[in-house]
């Protein structure tokens, strides 16, 4: 039998389930568990561990390949749409089986009874990284830091609850959103985007609520509004910050009620939204100088995630890096970039005030520096704004 790593912390709710017919394989997960989550629950097959799941929130399901009753393959699908907050781990087993004294079991039928003896195989059975989240839809790192948000957003995005995406500017706040969308039962729903910052607040109302033909001055037909175009999905404030305070009260009253009323008309409209909000200075402080309504900032704040800076998961660094190289050679139809060992020791030391889109917006730069070269260089890494972990200004040597 393979050894297993050993198994981390779980550092919020949601518990395990393991499904499998193998009674010596669940207990061999319980024990590895050891205490670190709460709830643990065993399932026989398939539709045991569906029914289970129906009835509870599980962070992680450990599932036997060989089920009794359903294809494990078609109960992951299944599991994917209608459960996507729990993250499945396979479990393998050889099907071999050893003999025993059948002393201890002497009221199971036969002359002799036996108890499988699995051989779990460690390609497959990774317990010590059973709770190691695969990065997000459309995010790249595996940093802790960012294991901590994959673990968060997996956990609500199930949910209707409300999300208030924290962090500095170009860590990937709008990211995080989309894949909140993507791994929800709406996803097959609009995701509005509303960019709070960007809409002139004497337009804001309109192009929320929406309004009626002749509601005002060059209303010509009448337009739907970003709340009801959501139905059904999901709305992403983003920038929420910078909600005027005169529309808070209006917006705390929807996200109430559930309810809009459009420019020009006294019906008013049930809709079913789900709400995300993204913010890249401290709310709770703004709203504690009452530049934000509190009673909003509550309400906006029921489920917080809070993305770190990049220089808080260094490690992160260089996939990041090159995987942008990859997306723009792609695009390029060009070979692929290198880094050279100068490159990625500046790449994992310069402090990142600009974050994720910094380090884009570098690599899009060295990758047009390089010219017909195939390895980015030092000297081809540009911080027009930044630099060096040793102080010195990062110029492109002549």
């Amino acid at each position: 039998m393979s050894a297993m790593p050993t198994m981390p912390v779980f550092t919020h709710s949601g518990g395990a389930l393991i499904a499998s017919p193998d009674s010596v394989l669940r207990e061999q997960v319980v024990h590895r568990l050891n205490g670190r989550c709460r709830p643990v629950q065993q399932a026989l097959g398939g539709a045991d561990a569906l029914a289970k799941l129906e009835k509870g929130e599980w962070q992680v399901l450990f599932l036997d390949r060989r089920l009794p009753d359903l294809d494990a393959e078609e109960l992951i699908l299944i599991i994917q749409r209608r459960f996507p907050g729990t993250q499945v781990v396979m479990l393998d087993s050889d099907g071999t089986r050893s003999a025993e004294d059948d002393s201890e079991d002497q009221n199971l039928a036969g002359p002799r009874a036996s108890r499988s003896a699995p051989n779990l195989n460690h390609r497959a059975l990774e317990v010590g990284n059973a709770l190691a989240q695969n990065p997000l839809p459309g995010m790249i790192g595996t940093s802790e830091a960012m294991q901590r948000v994959y673990r968060m957003v997996r956990l609500v995005a199930a949910r209707t609850t409300t999300v208030l995406i924290a962090g500095p500017t170009g860590t990937g706040k709008e990211l995080v959103a989309r894949a909140l969308h993507t791994l929800s039962p709406r996803s097959a729903k609009p995701l509005v985007v509303v960019n709070c910052a960007a809409i002139p607040e004497a337009l804001l109302e309109s192009e929320l609520f929406g309004y009626t033909r002749g509601a005002f001055t060059g209303a010509v037909q009448s337009q739907i509004g970003r709340i009801p175009a959501a139905h059904g999905g999901t709305l992403f404030l983003d920038e929420v910050s910078e909600f005027p305070l005169g529309m808070q009260a209006k917006l705390l009253r929807f996200l109430e009620q559930k309810e809009v009323q459009r420019l020009g008309t006294c019906e008013v409209t049930r809709v079913d939204v789900r709400v995300l909000a993204a913010s890249n200075v401290d709310l709770a402080s703004r709203a504690a100088r009452g530049d934000f309504r509190q009673d909003l900032f509550y309400r906006l704040s029921a489920f917080p995630i809070e993305l770190p800076p990049l220089a808080a998961r260094r490690d992160d660094i260089v996939p990041l890096a090159e995987h942008f190289l990859a997306c723009m050679a792609a695009a390029m139809e060009m070979p692929r970039l290198c880094l050279s060992d100068h490159a990625v020791r500046i790449l994992e030391t310069h402090p990142w005030n600009g974050n994720v889109r910094e380090l884009q917006h570098v690599m899009e730069r060295a990758s047009i520096l390089v010219e017909n070269g195939d390895t980015i260089e030092a000297a081809h890494l540009y911080f027009p704004y930044g630099h060096n972990s040793e102080g010195h200004a990062l110029t492109v040597e002549s």
